[in-house]
């Protein structure tokens, strides 16, 4: 991947890096830009001036600082001639649900426009149809579910080619909808010989029912049925009888509520609390041909995501992305969903704030559980390098340095223990935890 600035700027005050506004929506300077300013004045400064101004904030010392010198103009200079996208008319490809809310959002509210770019979202109908357009160039960026960029790498599925997951967009965020004839159904076992469907195979949806059902004692191979349908049709799909429910994404899970179709029977939380779901990709190919609009895209996305992850904003955000070029839904479906106090479909209000979330940084150890369930599910053949694939294609390094440019907390590993249905995972050892899942679809 081409080697990306750190953004790292001299400590102003005692070498500690000065406390940063939070608040980054596109209306407001570049963190570290104003940071080095700062920082570079404050250098300059005579020792006794120094001193006084190091005990300022850092807001307090920009303002300050933008009294008595042109800041505003030397950011904009310092924006421009730094590399300016190879790149500005975008198209960037995604599905119609709330996962996709930063990559979507960035268009009306203009974060792609704050770094440069002239983007705009592309919606297409299924993930087969995003995968095709990414692998072929009909798309410069997409949003994709998490296990997909692993599966393209990997060749499994579609043509092998290198692709990059710079950032999660959502944490959380999915359900299993059940049928409104399913209210008795209490657990797993109750649901043998159901009909469910999942957006793709290569999704945290199919892997996270799957994890539920055997969990259960049910065979997700043997004892139920598991069909491909496209998020939009879900629906309608479920008025019709023609699944007894899905894990689906969100607006769908609401959505089915709102129709008065079928409840929401258990939110993905409940399975593995801030599993990651959908991400923004970008081809290994784009990356290394644009490297300057690369960098600027993911800015843009992670600023936006972070932007999202601010339950004040995401009034705001409904409104944003429901009208019909987006995701084309209703303001009220769109609010139960990002701020979790929503209709259950069975008489109750729920209020779970963390029911869906937004958090950019990619776990390596998310994508070494991804590719265990591959394997478990004999969606991947043959001796994997677990950890090779998560670094390269799950871009984490990469991603906080991004966020330490913008401002943003960072990370001191790229690995951690996830626990999934109280079993705790440790990725450390991936090839003994598929081997000792007692149902599987392994050879």
């Amino acid at each position: 991947m081409t080697a990306m600035g750190n953004g790292n700027v001299d400590a102003v005050k005692n070498g500690d890096e000065p406390e940063a506004s939070r608040e980054s929506g596109p209306h407001h300077f570049n963190t570290a830009i104003e940071r080095a300013i700062a920082g570079a004045v404050l250098h300059a400064a005579d020792p006794t001036r120094r001193c006084l101004l190091a005990q300022l904030g850092a807001v307090a010392l920009t303002a300050f600082i933008a009294e008595v010198f042109p800041l505003a103009r030397l950011v904009a200079f310092a924006e421009e001639s730094g590399g300016k996208p190879e790149k500005k008319d975008l198209s960037i490809g995604f599905i119609p649900i709330t996962c996709a809310t930063p990559i979507i959002m960035a268009e009306p509210l203009g974060f792609y426009k704050k770094y440069g770019l002239n983007a705009s979202v592309k919606r297409a109908a299924g993930w087969a149809m995003i995968r095709d357009w990414a692998i072929n160039g009909e798309v410069d960026a997409a949003h994709m579910l998490t296990p997909m960029p692993l599966a393209i790498s990997l060749g499994v599925g579609s043509v092998p080619k290198p692709f990059y997951m710079p950032t999660v967009e959502n944490i959380n965020g999915q359900a299993i909808t059940l049928h409104i004839k399913h209210k008795n159904v209490k657990t797993a076992a109750d649901m043998k010989g159901f009909r469910f469907c999942v957006p793709f195979d290569f999704s945290m949806h199919n892997y996270l029912l799957r994890y539920y059902l055997a969990e259960g004692g049910v065979h997700p191979d043997k004892d139920v049925q598991i069909r491909v349908v496209p998020p939009p049709e879900m629906v309608a799909n479920l008025k019709a009888g023609n699944v007894d429910g899905y894990l689906a994404p969100d607006p769908f899970n609401q959505r089915a509520v709102y129709e008065n179709a079928g409840f929401i029977f258990k939110l993905s939380k409940e399975i593995w609390d801030r599993h990651p779901c959908c991400a923004f990709t970008v081809s290994q190919e784009f990356a290394t041909k644009y490297p300057n609009t690369f960098h600027a895209l993911f800015r843009a996305i992670v600023d936006a995501t972070h932007y999202a992850s601010n339950p004040t904003h995401r009034k705001e955000i409904a409104a944003a992305i429901a009208p019909t070029n987006y995701l084309n839904q209703p303001v009220t479906v769109l609010e139960q969903v990002l701020t979790g106090t929503y209709a259950d479909g069975l008489g109750s209000i729920k209020k779970e704030p963390s029911r869906i979330d937004f958090d950019p940084y990619p776990w390596h150890s998310m994508a070494i559980w991804i590719l265990t369930q591959m394997k478990r599910w004999g969606h991947l053949k043959g001796e994997v390098n677990y950890k090779s694939v998560a670094e390269q294609v799950y871009r984490a390094a990469d991603c906080d340095r991004i966020a330490k440019e913008l401002g943003y907390p960072t990370h001191q590993a790229t690995t951690m223990k996830h626990v999934i249905m109280g079993k705790e995972f440790d990725p450390s050892n991936p090839e003994a935890y598929v081997k000792g899942f007692p149902i599987h679809s392994m050879a």
